[in-house]
Parts: structure tokens; sequence; C-alpha cells
């Protein structure tokens, strides 16, 4: 896609809309941003992109898009819309910000994909390659837009990216020298036609790779594993079984062998983060790390200190001999059953939100296992209790505050309090992150009462 001296329609004013507008008037474009909210609810984002030319056509469900050369997408914005499809019936090209990204990336790429733990493996990944000397930029999905840094990766060494189904939806282009894909499970389903489509969006993340390039995928994933054809090389990881190469659980080490016969040994006694799916991105980003030049013993340092990220299974507080958890960003089923598995106490489970066309019946059997009630709230409560009936005691909340005194009062002694909605949070709360501090706040007053 040209860019310079072309009409191009944005749609989705927040942050990525923002930096695309910046890029693309940087660049030459003539430029003119969509978004169906009203402007006083955009007031923020306007001032940002003040002064740069940009025309705004905001509060409109439909935009006009006849006679621009281009429409470039923000990641939340479906592709599906049915003015987008007229569009691209017309013959327009309708891109993400991926594929603006992409004849301008100059740097090695290192990209982290999946349905959980993406963000932490990112992180991680940007961490290893630092303490190691490595001039690393760490953006996509992880919160700054890609074209954001562009400017700045002359000075840097390598670029590390979280990258969305979303994004890879409208990214044709997209080209990572490296690329992780940590799991797939049922998730979005409101976006796509099936699970299939799913995952034939995760699998988008490896399809310019070549020669040379590296693959990291889940040995243990069905739906992953089976996405080693291609000319990449490979490598598994795995927390079941020895891998030939690659990386794998062994007892009380995670143990990595590289294609040169390259071995190293990572005590879990010096690894801060714990849990199957804590281990699993951590050999995701030990791999990618690695193959990329970092030293060992440089990432064993960071191993030590890295607590991981708010919101994910994150430690509140004790009160009573009951301990609260976090997982706010659990907005999906298959990272419920992440951190249901993790507990070996008996759980008093907060969830529910806005629903993504989930399969929720996918935890029957962990709920039945491990939950010793449930406390429902948000859009989704009802069909939550329906869905579990008779798994464990339901009970209906209001909002937050109830969901929290209810869940104090049922717990006890040595028992578990855990957030971890399998819904998205747009029903109450702006993101996960306000929806999670939320709760912490709540759990806190609990505390001062005491």
């Amino acid at each position: 896609m040209d860019i310079k001296d072309q009409k191009i329609l944005v749609v989705g004013l927040a942050r990525t809309g923002v930096a695309l507008c910046r890029f693309l008037v940087e660049h030459g474009a003539r430029v003119t941003v969509t978004d169906q909210a009203p402007p006083d609810d955009l007031a923020d984002y306007c001032r940002d992109i003040q002064g740069l030319g940009v025309t705004e056509d905001l509060g409109l469900a439909q935009p006009r898009w006849q006679g621009f050369d281009a429409i470039v997408l923000s990641p939340g914005v479906p592709p599906e819309l049915p003015w987008l499809m007229a569009a691209r019936t017309a013959g327009l090209p309708v891109v993400g910000e991926l594929e603006v990204a992409a004849p301008f990336i100059r740097r090695p790429l290192l990209a982290v994909s999946g349905t959980n733990g993406k963000t932490t493996t990112t992180t991680l990944l940007g961490e290893l390659l630092t303490a190691s000397g490595k001039k690393t930029l760490v953006a996509g999905n992880i919160g700054t837009p890609v074209v954001a840094l562009l400017g700045r990766q002359e000075a840097a060494d390598l670029l590390v990216l979280e990258v969305s189904s979303f994004q890879l939806d409208t990214a044709s282009r997209f080209h990572p020298q490296a690329a992780a894909l940590l799991n797939i499970t049922p998730d979005h389903l409101d976006r796509y036609p099936d699970y299939d489509a799913y995952i034939a969006s995760k699998a988008s993340l490896f399809r310019c790779q070549g020669a040379g390039d590296l693959k990291v995928l889940n040995a243990d994933d069905p739906a992953v594993a089976g996405l080693d054809r291609g000319l990449s090389r490979v490598y598994y990881f795995s927390a079941t079984r020895p891998l030939a190469t690659g990386a794998w659980l062994d007892n009380d080490a995670l143990k990595v062998r590289l294609a040169d016969g390259r071995e190293e040994i990572f005590p879990l006694a010096h690894i801060r983060l714990q849990g199957r799916h804590n281990l699993e991105n951590i050999m995701a980003a030990l791999l990618l790390a690695l193959d990329a030049g970092a030293d060992a013993g440089a990432c064993r340092e960071v191993l030590a200190a890295f607590r991981g990220l708010p919101h994910r299974l994150e430690w509140v507080a004790d009160l009573g001999g009951v301990s609260f958890y976090d997982d706010s960003k659990g907005t999906n089923v298959g990272a419920v059953a992440t951190s249901l598995a993790h507990f070996d106490r008996p759980v008093i489970l907060i969830a529910g939100g806005r629903d993504k066309d989930s399969d929720f019946s996918l935890v029957n059997d962990l709920i039945a296992a491990r939950v010793k009630a449930l406390v429902l709230l948000g859009e989704t409560r009802e069909r939550l209790a329906q869905v579990w009936r008779g798994l464990a005691p339901a009970y209906l909340a209001d909002d937050m505050a109830a969901a929290v005194a209810r869940a104090w009062e049922l717990s006890r002694p040595g028992e578990v309090v855990l957030l971890s909605p399998a819904c998205a949070s747009f029903d109450m709360y702006r993101d996960y992150a306000h929806r999670g501090q939320d709760f912490q706040n709540l759990v806190r007053e609990l505390n001062h009462a005491q």
C-alpha cells in the first residue's frame, strides 16, 4: 500500500489511531479519521492530533468511505463490518497497523502470539534481551503501537512485538524473523465464524516466514503443534516430556537445548514466576532470546527477579487465612482453566462480564473439582449460572463490591477467592485493568476493616 499523497481513512481514534494518524501524515498521506464514538468522548485523542491537518469524521456508525485510496483499521475494529466489506468489494485496500508498518521495519523482528500469556512472555523476552546487552524495543498489542516506535528503531538491535489475532487478520506482509505461538484456546468467537477460523488467524503469524526464520511452538497444544509446516526452523517447548531440541520441564528445572548443541539449565528454585502456564511462557521466551544471542547467565538473573504482570493471577492479600488473587486478565475460558488448575485448595470463583460467544462448559470439570462456590456478576451472570448449574453453589452479585463481600462471607481459612472472569470487562469497566484494580481496592478495604 502506497502512502505518499494517498487519501487514507483511519478507523478508530484511540491510542493506535492517534499513532497511525501521526505516522501517515509524516509520510505524506492526506488523512481522515473516523470513530463511531461521539466527539465529546474522544476529546483527549482529538487534542493529540491537533495541528496535523487530519480531518475528523466522528460519531458515525457508517462513515463516508467513498473517494479514499485505502482504509486503515485500529486493532479493535472488526474487518467484517458491512461498510468495510462494501469498501473491499469496491477495490479499496482495508488493512491494519501491522500492514502499514511492515515495509518500514528495518531491524530483526521477534513476535509473540497466543490466546493466553502473550503479554507476560513479550515483557519477559524484552527483559531477557535487554539484560543481555541487546538494545530492544517492545511494542504491539502490549500497549505501544508499532508505528510509534519505527522512528526509534535505528538505535535498536531488535524489535519485540506482542501480536493479537485481530492485528494478524489485516497484516498480509507481516514478517517476523522469529515468532512464538504459545497456545490456542477458544476466544473471540464473537469475531470469528468458528474455532477453526480463529486457529487459522493465529497460524497466520508464520505466513511470511521462510528458510532461516524460526518458529517456537507449544508441543503440548494440538492446535499449535501441527503448525510446523514450511521452511522455517522449529523449536518446541513442553511441560510434559523431554525433547531432542527445544525447551522442556525436567523435574526441578527447565532445560534448553539448541540446534547447535548448546544446553542450558534453569533451576525452578531460582525462578520467581511459578505455575505450569508461566513455565511455558518462560520456555518460549528463553528459546526466542537464546536463539537471538541472549546470555544465559543474564537470563537466569532476570528469571530470579521477574514477578509477572498485574492482573494475571496476581496475589492481592491474605485475610484471615483466605488468599485473594486478581486474574482480571482471564477474559476467556482457557485462561480461567489455567488459573483454576493452579490451586489445590477450594476456590470461591468470581466470574462474569461481557460474553465473547464463549463455550463456558469447557471448564465444567474444573468447576466441579476445584470450585467451592461461584459468585457471578455482569451481563453473563444468568448464563453462567445456567451453564454451571449443579457444579457448585452459585450466587449472583450486582457489582464487584457485592461480589467481593459475598465471596468473603463464603470463604474459610485455607481457601482462595479468585477473580477470573472468563469474560470481557466492557459491560462494567473501561478494561480488564480497571476491573482488576476495583477488585484489589475492595479487598484492601476488607483488610482495613478487619
